[in-house]
């Protein structure tokens, strides 16, 4: 039972089936029916078919048992999958973030309580480049992004790009990431079989198509990253090799560039570094953020299956 909007006793019924849930339509209209005479369940009646949903303010179905560890496992969870998940399965969950809310705040002021109410203020994702704003995203687009993404649904988009020019699409939305402050959808354009990504800020109106797709069995997410797409690369590993300022190049010895790498000092103190990475404009800015404390740079092109290379 969804907030904010209002769900169909159809659509309830069509859920319930995608769950293994066999009931016939009369008999969720009946408990509907019941369950809002009982709960904060409002019933819009003005016109068929009647509409549910929870009353923005209500409890919802209240979790009394949750321990104050359980309570703040749920906020945690709740900052950092709200872009992650599709938004009507995090709007769905809002009872139970706020029932966690009032709880760890309801506890009793043990010693125990009052640490676990401090946590959260006690622990912080830090940003490793400048921190930037997140961009406005227009109302309903995550939503609906996110519903085609969970539904395996065609997706209908007005879409402007960075040169400013807009264009209408109709793509096959394929995964969601959060690089930073953006969120960026992965997508193949219809009659394409290659993919895209858009970023979310960029749309300015999308809807989700009643017709679905299989998704392709040859596309994978985390591949799709591990070729260095999301920095703008096109999946070309190449051997690395730089000569890096000691001082300034320490952070590798601790956190390398991939299993492969190699460090070793040179004559006049500097670090050579050579490690299989993937080439992308990201790779390119990264190393120019040294300026002169990095020189001697290569790069040599990799087969495609080369054996033994190192995983970045």
């Amino acid at each position: 039972m969804p907030r904010g909007r209002k769900i169909s006793t159809s659509e309830l019924h069509a859920q319930l089936q995608g769950a293994g849930f066999d009931r016939d339509l009369r008999t969720i209209q009946r408990q509907l029916e019941t369950l809002s005479q009982h709960f904060d369940i409002e019933r819009d009646e003005r016109s068929k078919p009647y509409g549910y949903r929870w009353l923005e303010r209500s409890q919802g179905l209240a979790l009394p048992h949750l321990t104050p560890q359980e309570s703040l496992l749920l906020l945690l969870a709740q900052e950092h999958l709200k872009h992650l998940l599709p938004a009507r399965l995090m709007q769905s969950m809002d009872g139970f973030f706020s029932q966690a809310r009032r709880n760890l705040e309801a506890a009793p002021d043990t010693s125990s309580a009052k640490l676990e109410r401090q946590w959260p203020h006690k622990v912080r994702v830090v940003a490793t480049s400048q921190p930037l704003l997140a961009p406005a995203i227009a109302a309903g687009v995550f939503e609906a992004v996110s519903e085609a993404l969970y539904a395996n649904r065609w997706l209908e988009l007005d879409y402007r790009n960075a040169a400013g020019k807009l264009r209408q699409a109709k793509v096959m939305p394929l995964g969601l990431a959060q690089q930073g402050p953006r969120l960026y959808l992965v997508c193949r354009f219809e009659d394409y079989d290659n993919e895209r990504s858009l970023a979310l800020h960029r749309i300015r109106k999308a809807s989700v198509c009643t017709l679905g797709f299989e998704r392709p069995p040859d596309f994978d997410l985390q591949r799709y990253d591990e070729d260095g797409r999301f920095g703008f690369g096109e999946g070309q590993r190449i051997r690395l090799t730089f000569e890096i300022e000691a001082g300034t190049g320490l952070h590798l010895t601790e956190s390398p560039l991939s299993r492969d790498q190699q460090v070793a000092k040179t004559e006049d103190g500097w670090l050579h570094v050579a490690a299989t990475v993937v080439d992308s404009a990201m790779l390119d800015w990264w190393l120019r953020g040294f300026g002169a404390h990095v020189r001697a740079i290569t790069k040599t092109p990799l087969p495609a299956n080369r054996p033994g290379g190192g995983d970045v």
